[in-house]
């Protein structure tokens, strides 16, 4: 086990506290501590004198300048220089340069000292491109290795920043160090096995969390819920021996510009309760089915380091769903806070359920608007793939503010509708609702029942389900756990303006 590990139970955060404590700076020119320098060609103009050839030899050697491509270039003195094309050069934004960066990164896997020459890029400003070179690099790198007893995996421990803006750049390293840690955090919950991350053990990491940064953290247990009358938390919950645990996060600034409630779907492990998942490699991966809960405690924790005037209260919803003698049944009625009554049709279908009493919650605690985010539905995978997530929403200025964080964050969500055609699949013949439709559009039918709960406030959901897992599609993404979503609710929540109209229903 790598020298990082701390006790699982408390502290399971060990990738960010590696990206915490790199040695990261910003310099004017290249200097003798890093061992491997960075340095963005474009596909035409002017090649940065740094790299010591010219255009002519580097496409000799096979570098374009297309966006990912890498050449090593071996140095007698001095680091080693990685050329790394980023296309066309005045159309580059964050995203690409962001790609850049952990193109690099990779090409220099051996390497623990890194430097990146950022010169100016006309499309983008100094501070947002150190913001994504920072996020690129750290994130490249990181490497869920806390359970190995022998890892070989080299982070990075120095990075610097060279470019003549010092102050600007500056201000984005900090900013990058700050959401690469929400990410990374949000990546070790997600990667880490059900055996060493119950719902327990997520309350006491909210706790550890919320005393060294500065939140509030408020944590309810079965018999308080069953006194809050949480019943879906609670129905779920019913087959197995770990309880369950609701945690409430506060973020208070000082003079908050606004107040925003977030849902986060906190199953630990999905069996699909008696509707038991076949043994197949997406059962396998259900210990991730809690990464809503862990992008919201991942953000809350980077709130204060970024400066967000937002007020943020997280309502994370945990438990693990298991078959036994007790376990819910497929045709029981639950009531779920406030009185709804739910006829349980798939025991499978248990996301909305624990997220239909953490939306009640939030709404009585009278937000000016409600996230909420969950990997909720395969159909939603089936639509829009593993790089993009689903967003539907009642109020369609918040919908735009999601989308714009994505946007920035490069973790994009696409609209879905809210088509109301399709809310009779979910009457019951025996109770208020039914948990799931009959037919298709399986995204569309759980968003309409997680809209039932919110009445007209302001809200969105975020249905994740496709993004949770890395495919290649990024090269700041790595094998396992992406962390979706703790980046995006933190631009959310700093630049959040409460919507003037109410939801629509």
């Amino acid at each position: 086990m790598t020298d990082d590990a701390t006790p699982l139970a408390f502290e399971h955060t060990p990738s960010r506290h590696r990206i915490r404590r790199a040695a990261v700076s910003v310099a004017n020119a290249v200097t003798d501590g890093p061992s491997a320098v960075g340095v963005f060609v474009p596909s035409s103009g002017p090649v940065p004198r740094e790299l010591g050839l010219d255009r002519a030899a580097l496409t000799a050697s096979g570098l374009e300048g297309k966006p990912g491509q890498t050449l090593t270039v071996p140095t007698s003195t001095g680091p080693m220089m990685v050329a790394v094309g980023v296309g066309d050069g005045a159309q580059v934004d964050a995203a690409e340069l962001r790609n850049a960066a952990g193109a690099f990164a990779r090409a220099a896997a051996s390497h623990e000292r890194l430097a990146v020459l950022l010169e100016e890029i006309a499309s983008i400003s100094a501070e947002s491109a150190a913001q994504a070179v920072t996020e690129g690099v750290l994130l490249a790198r990181y490497q869920f290795d806390i359970l190995k007893s022998d890892s070989k995996a080299k982070p990075v421990r120095e990075l610097t920043l060279i470019g003549a803006d010092v102050e600007a750049l500056n201000t984005g390293l900090e900013r990058g160090v700050a959401l690469a840690g929400a990410t990374a955090l949000a990546r070790d919950l997600a990667n880490t096995p059900h055996n060493y991350l119950t719902a327990s053990r997520m309350a006491e990491i909210a706790g550890a969390l919320g005393a060294e940064l500065g939140f509030q953290v408020e944590v309810f247990d079965e018999t308080q819920m069953a006194e809050m009358g949480i019943g879906g938390l609670l129905g779920v919950n019913a087959g197995s021996a770990e309880p369950p645990r609701l945690i409430k996060l506060s973020y208070s600034p000082t003079e908050a510009k606004g107040r925003l409630g977030m849902v986060g779907k906190g199953i630990m492990y999905d069996s699909g309760g008696l509707a038991l998942k076949p043994g197949d490699a997406v059962h396998a991966a259900m210990k991730n089915d809690m990464s809503g809960a862990g992008a919201i405690l991942a953000a809350v924790a980077a709130l204060a380091e970024t400066g967000a005037r937002t007020a943020v209260t997280g309502y994370l919803m945990c438990t693990d769903s298991m078959p036994s003698s007790t376990a819910m049944a497929m045709g029981d009625v639950i009531t779920i806070r406030g009185g709804t009554t739910i006829e349980v049709v798939n025991t499978d279908a248990e996301g909305r359920l624990v997220m239909a009493d953490g939306l009640v919650l939030a709404r009585e605690d009278g937000h000016d608007a409600i996230i909420d985010i969950a990997t909720l539905t395969g159909a939603c995978m089936r639509a829009l793939g593993t790089e993009i997530a689903g967003v539907f929403g009642n109020n369609q200025g918040l919908v735009d503010q999601i989308s714009a964080a994505g946007e920035l964050t490069d973790e994009p969500v696409w609209q879905l509708p809210l088509y109301k055609g399709y809310r009779k699949q979910l009457d019951s013949p025996v109770a208020d609702m039914k948990n799931l439709g009959y037919g298709e559009g399986g995204a569309i039918t759980a968003a309409l029942f997680l809209e039932e709960f919110v009445d007209d406030v302001p809200w969105a959901h975020i249905d994740m389900a496709g993004t949770a897992l890395s495919t290649d599609g990024r090269p700041w993404h790595t094998p396992g756990c992406t962390g979706f979503g703790a980046r995006l609710l933190v631009e959310l929540a700093t630049s959040f303006s409460a919507p003037a109209d109410g939801g629509t229903r």
